[in-house]
């Protein structure tokens, strides 16, 4: 496969003190369709109003990013193997905890699909190969191991 380049474009400015930890945590993401989501800090993380609970935090993304790429392969597996996929459910859940010398992670993601199909349904080994296997090719489900490296540049000094 061809070497792929994502992009996100994040923006936030801030509003309230900063200095006292009053300040707005909202902010945006922008991608390269078009498509502007508002995103925050989980109000689980930064109570409100601090943060935003209409908007989007990193932790829904990074469950919806996998629930999302599971269901892609899913659905290209199970048009492969002829099966009539009619809708695809997902109440994807993920949980966070410790995970030792104070860091705190995503400990484990739990999907539950529920797949309607038209036609004759497959036995449950079936669909649960089908799913085996869309895991094992999840882009975002192999990616939880890569690097994440940050490379920052030049800071830029807004004089008052």
């Amino acid at each position: 496969m061809a070497k792929h380049i994502y992009k996100a474009e994040i923006r936030w400015e801030r509003q309230g003190d900063f200095a006292a930890n009053t300040y707005s945590r909202g902010h945006h993401w922008s991608f390269d369709g078009g498509v502007e989501v508002p995103a925050s800090a989980s109000p689980a993380v930064v109570p409100l109003p601090y943060s935003v609970e209409a908007a989007v935090d990193p932790e829904e993304a990074f469950v919806a990013s996998l629930s999302s790429c599971h269901m892609l392969w899913f659905l290209d597996l199970a048009r492969q193997a002829e099966f009539v996929i009619e809708s695809y459910e997902d109440e994807a859940e993920a949980t966070m905890g410790g995970i030792g010398n104070g860091k705190i992670a995503i400990t484990k993601v739990m999907l539950s699909p529920v797949v309607t199909l038209s036609g004759t349904a497959p036995g449950s080994d079936v669909l649960d190969q089908l799913h085996h296997d869309a895991h094992e090719k999840c882009f975002i489900a192999n990616s939880v191991k890569c690097d994440v490296v940050c490379e920052p540049k030049p800071v830029i000094v807004k004089n008052a």
